[in-house]
């Protein structure tokens, strides 16, 4: 198989990488999910390093972001289907 630019995909460490990175993510989704239930969002932003805060939001929106591009593709796939 080959990407958009003509190289080819290595397609098992394609699928490697999109495990290790889920797990990455879920890692990532606990953690958040200790801290929401932990403390109020009014503590957080009280409290916590502004620049951790912003570097995080940074983060989520770009990884948000990319799943959103891919969602888009699979609906498309799946359109085409249909």
């Amino acid at each position: 198989m080959a990407k958009g630019d003509g190289k080819p995909v290595d397609v098992a460490q394609l699928k490697a990488d999109l495990a290790a990175a889920g797990v990455e993510l879920l890692s990532a989704q606990c953690a958040t999910d200790r801290i929401r239930l932990q403390y109020s969002p009014q503590d957080i932003v009280a409290f916590g390093e502004r620049h951790s805060l912003q570097r995080a939001i940074a983060c989520a929106e770009a990884v948000c972001r990319f799943f959103s591009q891919i969602e888009v593709h699979i609906n498309r796939g799946e359109d085409a289907n249909s």
